[in-house]
């Protein structure tokens, strides 16, 4: 028998719902807390790594993903001139192994709600418009208190809240995301017919310039620049300023970026709770545990990660031991700390000019990691 009958898990996102998948179907009920008053519908792109998508196959969604995504195993690296130069296409190391492409990419809302609905058809339930206020573990369940005036109680409550996690601080983790000095515009605009995979441009007003498919009609356009105070209503006006020195299918892209394009600025932010992810019977994962810069694109697929370990674990356990919790922290945060230490170094040499930096052996080395299982 499992460790746990009945498990709590606040966050509808990609690692509280993939945590949500595993655990229902092994027969454990399931309910998934979430603030937000119903599913969300907008939203910008999300690259996901091979490691993810094997995660993904191993949530029985592989297809759907495929068929809604955007998938290939080359990188382009483009020179910061007007005619948007191909320098070269790289081959990607296929982290998630042979038989999937190295890299997706995907509208989030879609794989959000490919997860939702995998979830619900598993037996977990959603609770909407669920805001976590206190926490209370009375050593044999969990007590948790919402901002409705309701309140449940678990054999476990999993943290997939986010960056900033109203779990984590309810537990008593005082790790808190800090930005790393860049800042990042993004779009979500139509898909040119020369985009079949990533691009990079590094240098020109930016420190990269790239784009992501993710679908056959869509990609997400970001240009990255050091981290000052912007207006989201400027959007339009700055990404197609800063966006008029790359050539090649930015020419398409800028043309696209008026008032009806979906634009957003953020900062770059990081932080790793550097130590046991759980306090008594509450654990965190994904961004609430550990949060990079995109600079490596393996924040979802970290968050998977996180979810299939803890799920494994709890399935297969007898009972709830700090043992158990040793274990996940022992499979599962060195790698996180890789991931987050190489996106925070990759930025930093970028802020700090530094030109011989060993870009490649960083990426391959992290690449061979990620692609042993989790």
């Amino acid at each position: 028998m499992a460790a746990v009958q009945n498990v709590g898990i606040v966050g509808a996102g990609a690692a509280g719902l993939a945590a949500a998948i595993l655990l229902a179907d092994a027969g454990i009920q399931v309910e998934v807390l979430e603030k937000a008053d119903a599913p969300q519908t907008l939203g910008s792109g999300i690259t996901l790594q091979g490691n993810a998508l094997r995660v993904l196959r191993q949530l029985g969604v592989w297809d759907q993903v495929e068929a809604k995504g955007f998938g290939f195993s080359t990188l382009g690296l483009r020179a910061p001139d007007p005619a948007g130069t191909v320098i070269a296409v790289l081959e990607d190391i296929r982290t998630g192994g042979d038989d999937l492409p190295a890299t997706m990419g995907m509208y989030r809302p879609d794989l959000t709600a490919i997860l939702r609905e995998r979830a619900q058809q598993a037996g977990a339930r959603i609770s909407y418009g669920r805001t976590v206020t206190a926490i209370t573990d009375d050593t044999g369940s969990v007590t948790v208190s919402t901002a409705d005036g309701g309140t449940s109680r678990y054999d476990l409550l999993i943290g997939a809240d986010g960056l900033h996690s109203a779990v984590r601080k309810a537990i008593g983790i005082d790790a808190e995301p800090k930005p790393t000095g860049m800042g990042i515009w993004r779009a979500f605009v139509e898909r040119p017919d020369e985009v079949v995979r990533t691009d990079l441009t590094y240098g020109g007003p930016c420190f990269i310039a790239g784009y992501c498919p993710t679908g056959p009609d869509t990609i997400y356009a970001y240009l990255v620049e050091k981290a000052q105070e912007r207006k989201q209503e400027d959007g339009p006006r700055i990404m197609a300023e800063l966006a008029a020195a790359y050539g090649g299918p930015w020419n398409e892209i800028r043309q696209n970026l008026d008032h009806s394009a979906r634009i957003n600025y953020t900062w770059f932010t990081t932080h790793l709770v550097d130590g046991p992810w759980n306090r008594g019977r509450t654990v965190i994962i994904g961004d609430a545990a550990h949060s990079c810069p995109p600079t490596v694109a393996q924040g979802a697929a970290m968050a998977l990660e996180d979810a299939a370990v803890l799920a494994e674990l709890l399935i297969k356990a007898d009972d709830i031991t700090e043992t158990l919790f040793k274990e996940f922290t022992d499979r599962r945060l060195d790698r996180a700390k890789a991931v987050v230490n190489a996106s925070v170094q990759l930025g930093q040499w970028m802020l700090d000019g530094v030109r011989d930096a060993d870009v490649p052996g960083l990426m391959h080395g992290l690449s061979v990691m990620l692609k042993e299982p989790a």
